[in-house]
């Protein structure tokens, strides 16, 4: 039987604090909805709904730029409609805050077509896993339930509804903290939000009562209709506090996080990666990196990066959104963005290497180097106080000291190309657009304002000029005028 997900996430969130919806508050590069989605889609769904509130334009803007591992959402259809390469992505509104059970109904139009099991989830539980979510389904399909819920024990269950049992194990209910009876307090098994349902489960959605005392309709009672009605529901504890944590606080969001990063160090520590401290490092979940790659301490590996093998990544580094291939070394105090490092290339310490940019295998980025929309070749070196953009540098180029593309005419940006095995001498600037040919040499402190050919020699000085005695000179006219300045202090 195919699968259909429904996620709950139009709860308001005030507790939280904060102008931002609750499910896009994010932990470690997504947010809490796009942490909630990735395991669901996992699952391969026919169809995905989100029922979100009053901030369903907000939440549906945000997942139109969804990264992988979720498949890539495209833009179309009707009615709030996404179509993912494997499924559709459906926003439905719910317009009014009236509980769980109601916008559990708001989806149930929208699941008609081929008869699906149905997991519920809700938005704020972003540390929710494929494994915990398949290995759920397969125990109510496997038990044949038209209901199931998905339960833990918890600490601190005062947070959450407890699920009660019969005197034979069967679940019965579940209740809500603020409704529950002096010995129902001290029950730990407590409801996940997660469910699997049957189609046959969904007309029970009309029989739920309003809860006068909180004007909401609680999805949870539809365990105790199903059992009132003899339709089969079973409770099944088999997540863990560490994964089900539901947000509703900034408290639990931080909480949350803590929890997040040690799983993402975990992994990556079975997966051969040292870190020098790993309290001290971010890695956002989406993040790739390779066997026997050394992490130093503060660094934030963020958005979609991939770092190959063996890799060095010294303290206080930001890498975000790009490919640093094997055998690399990024120095002390280096931003990387949207850029690809090559093999065994070496960038810091203290450089910047800006969008679009390719620093090309055994390149060397070095102090104070700024590069932009670049294209720089293999082994070409600039070592220090260097500012490349929007240029195309070829193989084994030397950028010596103080070399500037200046890529701005004040109108659009233009482009430097610079052939393989040139020599540039220090404190060069390059007025773009030009040429610089192969084997060229450009002496130090020249401005190119045409191209150089292959092998020929760029020049541009002023012709210097000695003055002789001249400092002599000046030291004596300041002696000579000191006894004037001293005069006119005093009056």
């Amino acid at each position: 039987m195919k699968i259909a997900g429904v996620v709950l996430a139009a709860g308001i969130g005030k507790r939280m604090n904060s102008s931002l919806p609750k499910v896009l508050h994010t932990l470690y590069g997504n947010s809490m909805l796009e942490h909630v989605l990735s395991p669901l889609f996992e699952l391969k769904p026919h169809k995905i709904i989100v029922v979100a509130g009053k901030h369903i334009k907000e939440i549906k803007e945000s997942i139109i730029q969804i990264k992988p591992p979720i498949p890539p959402l495209l833009k179309g259809g009707k009615g709030g409609l996404l179509r993912t390469q494997n499924s559709e992505l459906i926003f439905v509104q719910q317009k009014e805050p009236r509980g769980t059970g109601n916008a559990l109904l708001k989806a149930v139009p929208f699941l008609k077509g081929p008869k699906s099991t149905l997991i519920v989830v809700n938005g704020d539980t972003p540390l929710i896993t494929r494994k915990t979510l398949s290995r759920f389904l397969a125990i109510h399909r496997k038990k044949r339930n038209v209901i199931s819920l998905l339960s833990f024990v918890s600490q601190q269950p005062s947070s959450y509804g407890r699920v009660v049992r019969d005197e034979r194990g069967d679940v019965a209910a579940i209740v809500e903290n603020r409704d529950t009876t002096l010995s129902q307090k001290s029950i730990s098994e407590v409801n996940s939000g997660v469910y699997a349902m049957e189609p046959d489960a969904l007309p029970l959605l009309k029989d739920i009562d309003l809860n006068v005392s909180k004007g909401e309709y609680y999805l949870t009672d539809i365990i105790h209709i199903a059992r009132k009605k003899g339709i089969k529901a079973g409770a099944y504890c088999i997540g863990s506090e560490d994964e089900l944590i539901g947000i509703n606080t900034q408290e639990e969001l931080e909480r949350a996080r803590r929890l997040m990063k040690e799983r993402i160090i975990k992994r990556w520590i079975k997966g051969g990666v040292s870190f020098v401290d790993k309290t001290s490092v971010f890695i956002s979940s989406d993040v790739v990196i390779g066997k026997g790659t050394s992490v130093y301490p503060n660094v934030f590996i963020e958005g979609n990066t991939k770092v190959g093998r063996r890799c060095t990544i010294y303290p206080n580094v930001r890498i975000q959104n790009s490919i640093i291939c094997d055998d690399s070394v990024i120095r002390d105090s280096s931003l990387i963005e949207d850029s690809i490092v090559k093999n065994r290339a070496s960038v810091g310490p203290f450089a910047h290497i800006r969008p679009g940019s390719e620093i090309g295998p055994g390149a060397k980025i070095g102090n104070f180097v700024e590069v932009k929309k670049s294209l720089i070749g293999s082994g070409t070196k600039a070592s220090h106080l260097t500012y490349i953009g929007d240029a195309k540098i070829g193989k084994s180029v030397n950028i010596g000291a103080g070399t500037i593309t200046c890529n701005y005419d004040g109108y659009k940006k233009q482009v430097t190309t610079i052939e393989d095995n040139v020599f540039i001498g220090s404190d060069t600037q390059f007025i773009a657009p030009v040429k610089i040919g192969k084997g060229a040499y450009i002496a130090a402190g020249s401005t190119i304002t045409k191209d150089v050919p292959s092998k020929a020699l760029a020049l541009s000085r002023v012709k210097q000029r000695n003055i002789k005695n001249w400092a002599l000179k000046r030291k004596s006219k300041i002696n000579n005028a000191e006894p004037e300045i001293m005069k006119k202090r005093k009056k």
